[in-house]
């Protein structure tokens, strides 16, 4: 490996992967990754979550109208991955559909995470099946599978690239994608925070003059790529970050069931699809023992791998920075830390045993095809969800609602991607309606410290706090009975997470009880 690489030492490829190399295209993998991607998005487009929908409709409302909110009655500053919706925005201007945009997105998310891992593998001297198996292992994870339409993906691709441009001491490109990476998801910065000492620190073996002048330009790139929104968000938008750091972490639990026990609360709902989502981070950290032991004695083999074990780490940290935060168990904020491990642990079984070592995840990723497949094709809902309706039903009662109260502003029962994408309306609550985070404002200010409270005044500063919540003329409210009386509309909803339910939609002065805040 050359001397411009993260890791201190390496093992080339043989001679007959040389030649594996040189008889296959180098567009030959990543055409294939789009292929399997595209047959893949065509699959799980049936099932995408209503959070999914939520950054849909940011994407549409901008693409269409210019209007950065999730219903076009008012400006919002929910959706947590700015990044995400700007590309997506730019594609629904071209095909014209947002649903098919997120499609294009992923597709070319999954191009670019092969090509970085293809990168990644061929320094390491791992075999040529590496990236795309890892692709592969990714795009079938049931929570992964799960999370499709969110920012899951557009984060993987970052990350490859991120330790990639660490490795070769690019510190230029290596500050632009962390810069990337937080208009992608602000906590995957805990991934560059781990990789920048590493870089600095396994390249050139102390930190001198040389690592604080990379470390200042790579600040410098860094800075140039996220600060701009950062800065129209905090003065146009009135929050530098989403409002969703507020609203996520005020929920703090579902009853008993937090980001730290959330793995037992979906074994026991999804026993099948959250063993085989979480295996491979679990034979990642076993495996990785063994590994660092190797590494410590100078292997190497083991040596080699130390962008991929970086990688793992970070994703151990992430993990970490959420059970530290304290916020409901969302499957996909457990997304970042499974890929850093599922990445490890293929780059482990590639390059302990090249030959062998590939039926592993060959068997894993059967596996957990074969578990999704199990219902029938094409599935309702996603192998994890928690929403209470599918996204399809939603759509259709979205329709709905726009026939029967045209032009009225109407309050969510809970869920409002989908809804609020379909029907075209004012569907207000917290991810909508920006005059109902003032009341969520006051409360976390109330439950934070000193600083705490500084940081969120800071953030708020330019946020009009003259913003009252709409005024709802319509309730959408479920109920495990029959709907009252003077509801205008019901419709039976279900889910494997919530089972079956009412929805109805009623006159707001008929309501009988407040809408829950979820």
């Amino acid at each position: 490996m050359s001397q411009h690489t993260l890791s201190t030492g390496s093992t080339p490829s043989n001679g007959s992967d040389a030649d594996e190399y040189r008889q296959w295209p180098l567009w030959g993998t990543p055409a294939v990754v789009a292929l399997f991607s595209t047959a893949a998005f065509m699959v799980v487009r049936t099932h995408l979550i209503d959070d999914t929908y939520i950054t849909l409709a940011y994407a549409e409302n901008l693409a269409f109208h210019g209007h950065w909110g999730l219903i076009d009655q008012g400006t919002s500053n929910t959706a947590t991955s700015p990044l995400n919706v700007l590309l997506l925005a730019v594609i629904t201007v071209l095909v014209r559909d947002a649903v098919f945009a997120a499609g294009v997105l992923f597709v070319a998310c999954q191009v670019v995470l092969v090509l970085g891992l293809r990168r990644l593998g061929t320094g390491a001297g791992l075999p040529r099946w590496f990236a795309p198996v890892s692709v592969g292992l990714l795009t079938v994870n049931p929570l992964l599978l799960s999370s499709v339409g969110l920012e899951i993906t557009l984060g993987a691709a970052a990350l490859s690239w991120l330790v990639v441009f660490a490795t070769e001491r690019r510190p230029v490109a290596l500050g632009a994608v962390a810069g990337l990476l937080a208009l992608i998801r602000l906590d995957l910065l805990v991934f560059a925070v781990v990789l920048l000492p590493a870089a600095l620190l396994l390249v050139r073996g102390r930190f001198g003059t040389g690592a604080l002048r990379a470390l200042a330009v790579s600040l410098g790139a860094f800075l140039a790529v996220a600060l701009p929104w950062f800065l129209f968000s905090w003065f146009v938008l009135g929050s530098a970050v989403p409002d969703t750091l507020i609203i996520k972490t005020l929920q703090r639990s579902w009853g008993e069931w937090s980001f730290t026990t959330g793995a037992e609360l979906y074994l026991r709902r999804y026993p099948l699809a959250t063993a085989l989502s979480f295996l491979p981070a679990v034979a990642g950290g076993l495996l990785g023992l063994p590994w660092l032991i190797a590494a410590l004695r100078g292997s190497a083999k083991a040596r080699s791998l130390l962008p991929f074990a970086v990688l793992a780490v970070g994703g151990a940290l992430h993990y970490a920075a959420y059970v530290w935060l304290d916020v409901p168990p969302y499957h996909w904020y457990y997304g970042p830390s499974i890929v850093g491990a599922t990445v490890f642990l293929v780059a482990l079984c590639a390059r302990w045993t090249p030959r062998l070592g590939l039926a592993a995840p060959a068997v894993l990723t059967a596996a957990s095809v074969a578990a999704y497949a199990a219902p029938g094709l094409p599935r309702e809902f996603p192998p994890v969800t928690t929403n209470h309706a599918s996204s399809q039903r939603y759509l259709e009662i979205g329709e709905q609602i726009g026939r029967i109260v045209p032009g009225a502003t109407v309050h969510s029962a809970g869920e409002v991607g989908a809804l609020a994408y379909a029907c075209s309306c004012a569907l207000v609550d917290l991810f909508s309606d920006r005059g109902a985070v003032g009341p969520a404002i006051t409360e976390r200010q109330a439950r934070s410290g000193p600083i705490g409270r500084a940081l969120l005044e800071v953030n708020f500063e330019f946020l009009d706090r003259g913003l009252r919540p709409a005024r709802a003329e319509y309730v959408l409210q479920t109920t495990p009975l029959a709907a009252p009386p003077k509801a205008l509309a019901s419709w039976t909803i279900g889910s494997p997470w919530m089972g079956a339910r009412q929805l109805y939609l009623i006159r707001a002065a008929d309501a009988a009880r407040p809408n829950p805040q979820w």
